[in-house]
């Protein structure tokens, strides 16, 4: 059996980041994922993120659970911190890494199986509870791994490749992080790489749950007439409501744009996430609107990609529980057990 690896050596003269790194050297491992699988465009996106931010790859946590998505942290950000959990089970190890150390930047990767079905009450809850990460949904309406059969998030009357329909409503991972609290919510397109890469950057930065939703054809078992996640599909059925640049403090990314509104949101580091919105009347603030208009572009059969929501005053888990701002892990055996004294002081108060 033979392995295919990335050559040692590379081009001397690469463009090189703030932190003296060249983008090579965000790749992980070679993919073993089918050839032109949207999901290794999503992981060639976050690497691109990743250095342009010059991001310590050292300071990145990545997550996953069970499938072709969840294989995905392997193909990316080598030199980081990684946890492959069980299938549907990746929220819950999100939380109590956050919980541990709150000063990683953790991404999360799962799919629509992961996600949507196995997952979904696990989902549902790591966005009640704002963990302040960057959870990304690889979302292609099939079980690539067990070979083709419709997921959770397929919809209703998309046929499968044999030309069977799916009888069953969809779920909308959007919508449902809508309705339960993200403070960051997109969806995007695996294709679409202007698009991904500077909300996948907005993302990292948020402080807050922050969620995005990538359309990512499985080219094996999902991307024929028939389906609504195929790339012909979305390609023609899109509609980028928002589009977004990443502007950082210290230096501006000059891009052209389509015609537009435009509106830049400050984040806490002081950089700039800029908008740029299509439609005249969509307001990225309001969460009742974005809710509205994502679900009547579906009863048309649109897929609306971009900034879909965006909190300009989020809270995290970390916020609402009130913790110290020292990392769990780093405090010493006497501030995690001060003694018989603190605790019965701490008893008393919740008489």
């Amino acid at each position: 059996m033979t392995f295919a690896v990335k050559p040692a050596v590379h081009h001397p003269k690469l463009p090189l980041n703030d932190l003296g790194l060249n983008r090579r050297q965000y790749d992980g491992a070679v993919s073993t994922l089918c050839a032109g699988c949207g999901h290794d465009s999503v992981s060639a996106a976050i690497v691109q993120a990743c250095y342009e931010m010059s991001l310590p790859a050292h300071r990145v946590a990545k997550l996953s659970g069970i499938g072709c998505s969840s294989k995905t942290p392997s193909y990316f950000l080598g030199n980081s911190h990684g946890f492959n959990s069980v299938h549907g089970r990746m929220p819950s190890v999100a939380t109590g890494a956050n919980l541990a150390n709150r000063e990683l930047y953790y991404i999360g990767v799962s799919g629509d199986g992961d996600s949507a079905s196995i997952g979904l009450g696990q989902f549902a809850h790591i966005v009640r509870r704002r963990i302040n990460m960057l959870y990304i949904v690889d979302n292609n309406g099939t079980y690539g791994l067990t070979k083709g059969q419709f997921s959770a998030t397929n919809d209703k009357g998309s046929t499968s490749k044999r030309g069977v329909p799916n009888l069953l409503e969809p779920i909308d991972l959007v919508t449902i992080a809508l309705q339960i609290g993200a403070t960051f919510v997109a969806r995007s397109f695996s294709g679409d790489k202007d698009q991904l890469v500077p909300l996948i950057k907005a993302g990292l930065l948020h402080e807050g749950f922050a969620f995005i939703d990538v359309i990512s054809p499985c080219v094996r078992f999902n991307n024929h007439e028939g389906s609504t996640k195929s790339y012909d599909y979305v390609r023609h059925h899109n509609d980028p409501v928002v589009t977004a640049d990443f502007v950082p403090d210290h230096e501006e990314i000059v891009v052209e744009y389509a015609p537009g509104e435009g509106q830049d949101v400050k984040m806490p580091d002081g950089s700039t996430l800029r908008l740029r919105k299509l439609e005249k009347d969509y307001d990225p603030n309001d969460r009742l609107s974005a809710l509205t208009y994502v679900q009547q572009h579906q009863a048309r059969g649109e897929i609306v990609t971009g900034l879909l929501y965006l909190d300009n005053e989020p809270t995290d888990t970390h916020a609402v529980l009130g913790t110290v701002a020292t990392p769990l892990n780093q405090l010493a055996e006497a501030e995690l057990c001060p003694g018989n004294d603190v605790l019965q002081k701490v008893n008393e108060s919740f008489r």
